[in-house]
């Protein structure tokens, strides 16, 4: 189940600066405690969420890595307080506020605003372009040959080496990388084995708070999704039982102490769920087992570094997928809930979120600026509660499921 999450898990925290170690750490902590809130039912395991790629990256440069955790930490608490609201209003409070119209576009922007990210790293440059790490080239070589591995492994591949792709595609592209000469193995070699990892104290700045509480939104739309999916796999209603409340508590929670340590934000890992269905291992305790290795792992020091050592075009190479397969799912969702784009209250809120997400709007200037993930998803939902809809919102998240059944059976 670890082997299945890993190439997300570490690629994430690479991706924004973030310590790798302390990402390993802190998903085992995140998937322990949500297990013990959710009473060790739902065999599902918790990770590094790829929504807050852009967000940590900015509020980093602008507020600090301590400061960023203090915005993350808010942000868990925002999962709970709305674990909180479907507690009292019932699961289908989460529709009425995020059904597909909103859930779609904000998706394909997670997925279109990171593409420009994918790309200047597969030409060798750092992910904003502004420096020039390898000759393009060797970046070329490496980030398509990491690429066609990706996407052949991910169409062709059987059994639970289709569960593979991102981690076959750092293999291949990491070996091409060695014979390329752009691996530096000094820090590996300088190393110790065991040693702490990197732990980062977070700082409450309220202008990093107020920017990373809005995105808290979307991942919990992934939650939902993934929830809907296990209990399709292993043939129980999780939402009902031990209740989605419940799941959202614990994913909030899992976040929160994530960020206590220094460690990106948690959310529950679809490529898990594969795993389950692929392997019907439905017990719960393989998770936690997964959990306890992934902390044993993150203090091997020598084994942190070396994921450090994975140069920009592989991981370029392996976004270019990934990212593109994002925008891919938020356009499958309005697809498969029948969004009628011909209404123009759905075409209204799905064009303005694309060319507010793409076009890079922010409202406000300075360090008070909403832009990204962030302002979509917030405009987004307020355009869907104030604009009038020609038929009565559903009070379940049945449209939901019918999309996340279209997905399974094209997984199998």
């Amino acid at each position: 189940m670890l082997f299945v999450a890993f190439g997300a898990l570490v690629l994430m925290p690479l991706l924004t600066g973030l310590d790798p170690s302390v990402a390993l750490f802190t998903a085992g902590v995140g998937t322990l405690l949500f297990h013990l809130i959710t009473g060790l039912t739902v065999p599902i395991f918790l990770a590094s969420s790829f929504v807050f790629i852009a967000p940590i990256t900015y509020s980093v440069q602008n507020w600090g890595v301590a400061a960023t955790m203090g915005g993350l930490m808010a942000a868990g608490v925002v999962y709970m307080l709305l674990a909180l609201a479907v507690k009292l209003k019932g699961v289908g409070f989460l529709h009425r506020l995020m059904p597909p119209v909103v859930t779609g576009p904000v998706i394909m922007i997670i997925g279109l605003g990171l593409a420009p990210i994918a790309v200047n790293m597969a030409m060798g440059k750092s992910g904003d372009g502004s420096i020039e790490l390898f000759p393009y080239d060797q970046a070329m070589l490496v980030s398509m040959s990491a690429l066609v591995t990706t996407l052949v492994v991910a169409v062709f591949a059987h059994g639970i080496f289709r569960l593979l792709p991102i981690l076959s595609g750092v293999v291949v592209g990491y070996v091409v990388a060695h014979f390329s000469g752009m691996v530096d193995y000094t820090p590996i070699v300088e190393a110790s084995w065991i040693a702490m990892p990197s732990f980062v104290m977070p700082e409450f700045n309220w202008q990093a708070i107020l920017f990373m509480v809005p995105v808290a939104l979307a991942p919990a739309i992934e939650h939902v999704g993934d929830i809907l999916a296990i209990s399709n796999v292993t043939g129980k209603d999780y939402v009902r039982k031990p209740g989605l409340h419940r799941t959202l508590f614990g994913d909030g929670l899992a976040t929160t102490a994530a960020a206590c340590f220094g460690g990106p934000p948690n959310t529950t890992y679809s490529e898990v769920t594969g795993a389950v269905m692929l392997t019907k291992s439905f017990n719960p305790v393989v998770m936690v087992w997964a959990a306890i290795v992934a902390i044993a792992l993150a203090f091997i020091a020598k084994f942190g570094l070396a994921l450090q050592t994975i140069p920009a075009p592989v991981m370029g190479g392996i976004l270019i997928l990934l990212f593109g397969s994002i925008a891919a799912v938020g356009m499958n969702t309005l697809i498969k809930a029948h969004v009628d784009l011909a209404e123009q209250r759905n075409l209204v809120i799905v064009a303005t979120t694309l060319v507010f997400g793409i076009g890079g709007m922010a409202l406000g200037q300075g360090d008070l600026s909403l832009q990204g993930v962030s302002l979509c998803g917030a405009v987004a939902i307020v355009l869907n509660l104030i604009l009038p809809s020609s038929k009565p919102v559903d009070n379940d998240l049945h449209e939901e499921q019918e999309v996340v059944e279209d997905l399974l059976d094209h997984t199998h």
